[in-house]
């Protein structure tokens, strides 16, 4: 008998823990290497390492019983990948395509190059660079700590010369917080780019497996609020088959070139004219395909282990007419098992995915997803269960 595949997952938030859940129909081990005993993912996973993914020694001891490694998150830095690769470790996605999603500056780079829409950038070391980057392209501009930030944080709108130094104080700071965020002085500079004046946020997800199979999800539409998506709508409303179309295809062009292995999510601004530019680039299972779960043929945790393992990968088309994910924020209501007992009474088809985390206002602490014919309703469902989860009884 031949022992199983063991998939090792750098970080142990709620993404690891949908991949293992993904990993019981596949017959493949899961190791974890988690920040704390008690995450997301440390709860549900039998194979748990407590430790430090910055740490050389630690992190190559842990990819030593793996077959390949993959991750909850981007920030384990490239040199130890490279490492763990010499090490006879495959890594995926490899460093050399995982250094875009880690480095805002990288990315913006090389999307220029390959003749992406990128918005009007600069790559600033001192705040009289943005100052000129703002009076040349006018304000308000956006400033990007280019490694470290996540969710919204270290992103600040800047209105005019008078707050230039702000984001280059926090870089000053080694060692420094961004709203709960550390964030390291090496490497980082500050990323400026023109304020564009979108309508709405578009994600495009797209797997691709080590020998060059791809899949592309249905565009979703995103909505954001403080800087966390809080619900996404599958398909995205008012686009054309060839408007979708066009953006599928950017974004498995996006993986081909970055030699990405995985998933890759491709978060874009929509302008008024149906325009669109990148805005971000993840390298993981995404937010924005939670929806997947319920809501597709083939979810995009299980895509993403597949195309890790260079499995055939399975066919990401929607499962119903219209798909809405709600994110469950950290509200009033502090027993989340408890409140099923109403969301499921009210409405037996909801799906809730809860992820075992202590409830802390406005921290992602689980999702709903609806599915129908009727747009209008299935949104309606989504925002009442996850409202109700959140502590508001008139959701």
């Amino acid at each position: 008998m031949t022992r199983p595949y063991t998939i090792g997952i750098v970080g142990g938030g709620q993404l690891a823990r949908m991949m293992h859940q993904a990993s019981i129909g596949l017959g493949v081990r899961v190791r974890l290497l988690a920040e704390g005993p008690d995450v997301s993912a440390a709860q549900v996973v039998r194979d748990v390492t407590v430790g430090d993914y910055t740490d050389r020694e630690q992190l190559l001891a842990f990819a030593s019983g793996c077959d390949v490694i993959t991750f909850d998150h981007e920030h384990v830095p490239v040199h130890l990948l490279r490492a763990v690769e010499e090490a006879g470790v495959a890594v995926r996605p490899g460093p050399d395509a995982l250094v875009h999603a880690q480095d805002k500056a990288v990315m913006r780079a090389r999307m220029a190059a390959l003749g992406m829409p990128n918005p009007q950038f600069e790559v600033c070391e001192r705040a009289e660079q943005l100052v000129a980057f703002g009076e040349r392209t006018g304000w308000p501009v956006i400033a990007k700590i280019s490694r470290g930030g996540y969710d919204g944080k270290g992103v600040w709108k800047i209105d005019g010369p008078g707050q230039a130094a702000e984001p280059f104080e926090v870089i000053r700071q080694a060692g420094s917080t961004v709203d709960g965020g550390t964030i390291s002085r090496e490497g980082v500079v500050i990323v400026a780019e023109e304020f564009v004046a979108f309508t709405r946020e578009l994600s495009c997800v797209v797997a691709r497996s080590p020998q060059g199979q791809a899949v592309a999800y249905p565009v979703t539409e995103t909505v954001q609020t403080g800087g966390i998506c809080t619900e996404t709508i599958s398909p995205a409303p008012g686009l054309s088959d060839d408007q979708a179309s066009e953006l599928q295809h950017l974004a498995l062009r996006i993986a081909g070139e970055l030699g990405v292995v995985g998933l890759l999510a491709v978060e874009l601004m929509q302008r008024q004219d149906g325009s669109v530019v990148v805005n971000e680039l993840a390298m993981r299972p995404h937010n924005t395909a939670h929806w997947t779960i319920d809501g597709a043929a083939t979810s995009q945790f299980e895509n993403h282990l597949r195309a890790v393992l260079d499995l055939p990968l399975g066919d990401p088309g929607l499962n119903a007419q219209h798909v809405v994910m709600t994110n469950v924020l950290g509200g009033s209501e502090e027993d989340l098992t408890g409140a099923l007992q109403h969301v499921f009474a009210r409405d037996r088809r909801i799906r809730v995915h809860l992820y075992g985390k202590d409830v802390k206002p406005g921290r992602k602490v689980g999702h709903v997803t609806a599915t129908g014919a009727d747009l209008a309703e299935v949104t309606k469902r989504a925002r009442h269960a996850a409202g109700y989860l959140m502590g508001d009884p008139n959701a």
